[in-house]
């Protein structure tokens, strides 16, 4: 009888070891983190960093060596195209004007001599009374001196030139924003120019030199907004527009750049040359959308928190849509074919029934703005139906249409860029928008940004359901969905927070303390 009955304490406490292991400890309380579905603007941006610099500066330089004798403008100078602004001493370059001239009065004597004695010879020759050898020399002799005239008068405009090029001008209006050269300083303009001062045109109008990385200049259009700071008043947020996208790549640390020009007004005359810019390119914007964050989308639950029965309701609606699709597929298969254009010519009130159902996945993006006109829409179609002679299939149709837009786009383009041009004085007469508009603009169309996702909302039983769900915008925050089974201010999970306990936590051979079962928390990654 004893033996029974400590046999069947061991087996209690045994099991009572075994549930209190495997079951009470096993069981995980999850604390959720909620996000309300909201409606905002999305903004996207295209960061880069860039430098301030007049529009048009220009560097004065010399023509000809010599000492800087006077200075008729310093730093910040206001000055006048054909202004004087420096002059270089005129002692040597007068001298060699003096022997110029010398020279040419030799050669004009010389020439003098030359042609008396020809004229002498000839007179003898054409009486028998000279050879013909003595009448070439002579000849010879006429001709070589005023070669030699003409190249002494050559070298006297030479050195008158370079005489005036002792004086320094400003080629055009504008303030000097640098001098780099003082009184009796020598400049030698033997093999480049010395630069004596920079000029720059007009500092009410600037331009920052941005550099975009090639893996966002896709998306930087001409005409896009900018807004940058710089660090001389960091409060201060400052306007621009792109004006031009250069072409030439630039290498830094082995990565491509592109230099992004981005006009500026200056009016108050804060902004100076050589200022960094740090500049944000708004190249997407969306506004009153339904928003979440982007930690909703890439919450991944664990098993155990989701609803199981949904998830096979929504696996068996879909099977049975398949198999459905299939079937619909041989169907049609057994059909004769529609999409032969001889065969079954295409009704216009009927296609563009069908065009209208599927406009949104078929059409160009121009083509669904709400600002289309709709009578331009039915002019256009009508005209393509007139073209082809009334036969055509959905294919060849939508097509035609992409055409007909592409052509439109282009043409406003250049309309708007011969509008711009007027307006900014002919500043892009001779740039690469005007033979190729469609390089002004990008591919990035906040409109075609689409894709797919995923949310999680708890149920009524205490666990998760998913909500398939549109994505459009992402401005690195939040993302744009389009559903109609949520709305603004529901309330989605985010996140799920686990208390579980290990008990078999090892000690920390590095910090001597023994580790504790943290919170272990499920979020987006």
């Amino acid at each position: 009888m004893k033996k029974i009955i400590i046999i069947s304490s061991i087996i209690i406490v045994l099991a009572i070891a075994v549930y209190l292991i495997f079951f009470t400890g096993s069981k995980n309380e999850y604390t959720f983190r909620y996000d309300k579905i909201a409606k905002g603007d999305l903004t996207v941006f295209v960061t880069a960093t860039g430098t301030l610099n007049a529009v048009t500066s220009v560097d004065v330089g010399t023509q000809v060596s010599g000492i800087i004798s006077k200075l008729y403008a310093d730093f910040n100078s206001v000055v006048k195209a054909g202004d004087i602004i420096a002059q270089i001493d005129p002692t040597f370059l007068d001298q060699a004007v003096k022997d110029a001239q010398a020279s040419l009065d030799r050669a004009a004597a010389q020439a003098n001599e030359s042609q008396r004695t020809f004229e002498r010879t000839k007179v003898l020759y054409d009486k028998k009374l000279e050879s013909q050898a003595n009448y070439d020399i002579a000849l010879a002799n006429a001709e070589g001196d005023k070669a030699s005239l003409k190249s002494a008068q050559a070298q006297l405009d030479k050195a008158k030139l370079n005489l005036q090029y002792a004086t320094i001008y400003a080629p055009i209006n504008g303030v000097v924003i640098n001098r780099q050269v003082s009184v009796g300083q020598t400049v030698a303009a033997s093999f480049s120019s010395p630069t004596l001062f920079t000029i720059a045109n007009d500092l009410s109008k600037m331009q920052v030199e941005a550099t975009v990385d090639e893996s966002d200049i896709g998306s930087v259009s001409v005409g896009q907004q900018a807004t940058f700071t710089v660090d001389a008043y960091p409060n201060d947020n400052f306007t621009g527009t792109v004006s031009q996208i250069r072409l030439a790549p630039q290498v830094i640390s082995n990565v491509v750049n592109y230099t992004v020009i981005i006009s500026v007004e200056n009016d108050n005359l804060k902004l100076m040359p050589g200022m960094t810019a740090n500049v944000k390119i708004l190249v997407g914007e969306k506004k009153n959308v339904l928003e979440v964050s982007n930690l909703a989308l890439r919450f991944q639950p664990p098993a155990e928190l989701i609803d199981t029965t949904y998830l096979n309701q929504m696996r068996n609606m879909f099977k049975n849509r398949s198999h459905e699709q299939m079937a619909e597929m041989e169907q049609s298969d057994n059909k004769p074919s529609t999409n032969n254009r001889n065969q079954n010519p295409a009704d216009p009130k009927k296609m563009q029934k069908q065009s209208n159902v599927n406009r949104q996945e078929n059409t160009p993006s121009q083509m669904t703005s709400a600002n289309f006109d709709r009578n331009k829409f039915q002019a256009i179609r009508d005209s393509i139906i007139k073209s082809h002679g009334g036969k055509m299939s959905r294919e060849e149709m939508m097509s035609e249409f992409k055409k007909a837009f592409d052509k439109m786009n282009v043409a406003q383009q250049m309309k708007k860029n011969q509008t711009q041009q007027q307006q900014n004085g002919g500043i892009n007469q001779y740039t690469i928008i005007n033979n190729y508009p469609q390089y002004e603009k990008s591919s990035f169309v906040p409109a075609n940004q689409v894709g797919r996702g995923r949310v999680w909302i708890l149920n009524s039983k205490g666990k998760l359901e998913p909500i398939f769900v549109r994505t459009g915008l992402n401005d690195g925050k939040s993302t744009e969905i389009i559903s109609d089974k949520i709305k603004e201010g529901d309330q989605i999970v985010i996140g799920a927070d686990s208390n579980e306990q290990d008990s078999n936590q090892s000690r920390n051979p590095l910090s001597g303390q023994q580790q504790r079962g943290g919170n272990r928390m499920f979020m987006g990654r």
